[in-house]
């Protein structure tokens, strides 16, 4: 299921989203200000993120600066009350991916949510860093001081890892986003982590994935690094 980060400081219209969003399917979190949407975003994971210009503590275009500083690529709407140029380039300027001026039709909103996400998935970055370990998505390889083969289950579970460093991904969370629809036992997740540290270490990476059986896992430095 797709999931969508909202941070929108008007509340009836923040409803009025999520009731049409989780209509469609879509799964969502509400937030009402900038800075809860920077911490939502260091803590989650999220395919798209709708946020706001103008709201409280933090507005929309210094929390995905934040936010893309800290390196999550995740695709970026923003919603503007501003119809002026000015507005529209300094949300693209700071990292937002499309935009959509008020008052907007719920159609409009669904059709660029679709479109955007189709995009992200179309065009992914073909290699990922981290450290000083390089995935490269498109031949299913992991660099360092050596290079080593991955699975497609054990790239994408690499994928998802790299996009999210240092956020705690749970079992369930991995499970469904990676083995998606798919029957088994969640017990393959931590088979597959399993995998993906001796890789690390063959390639005598800089990086490891921390966490225990049927927990959470973070992507994190190696110790001493």
């Amino acid at each position: 299921m797709t999931k969508i980060l909202l941070a929108e400081d008007e509340k009836e219209l923040s409803r009025a989203v999520q009731a049409v969003l989780e209509a469609k399917g879509y799964e969502i979190k509400a937030v009402y200000n900038g800075k809860d949407a920077v911490e939502a975003a260091q803590e989650e994971v999220f395919d798209l993120m709708i946020l706001d210009i103008m709201m409280p503590v933090m507005d929309g275009i210094e929390a995905l600066k934040e936010i893309r500083e800290g390196g999550n690529y995740t695709p970026a709407l923003f919603l503007t009350a501003k119809a002026e140029i000015e507005d529209r380039v300094a949300g693209l300027e700071a990292g937002a991916d499309d935009y959509l001026v008020k008052p907007f039709s719920m159609a409009e909103l669904v059709a660029r949510i679709q479109s955007m996400t189709r995009r992200s998935r179309e065009y992914d970055r073909q290699e990922l860093v981290y450290g000083e370990v390089v995935l490269d998505l498109k031949e299913q390889e992991l660099h360092n001081k050596s290079s080593v083969r991955l699975a497609k289950k054990e790239s994408a579970l690499m994928a998802m890892f790299m996009k999210n460093p240092g956020k705690a991904l749970t079992t369930e969370e991995i499970f469904a986003r990676i083995w998606d629809g798919e029957e088994g036992d969640m017990e393959i997740v931590w088979v597959y982590v399993s995998y993906l540290r001796n890789k690390l270490k063959a390639i005598q990476a800089d990086i490891t994935i921390d966490g225990e059986r049927e927990g959470s896992f973070v992507l994190c430095p190696s110790s001493g690094q």
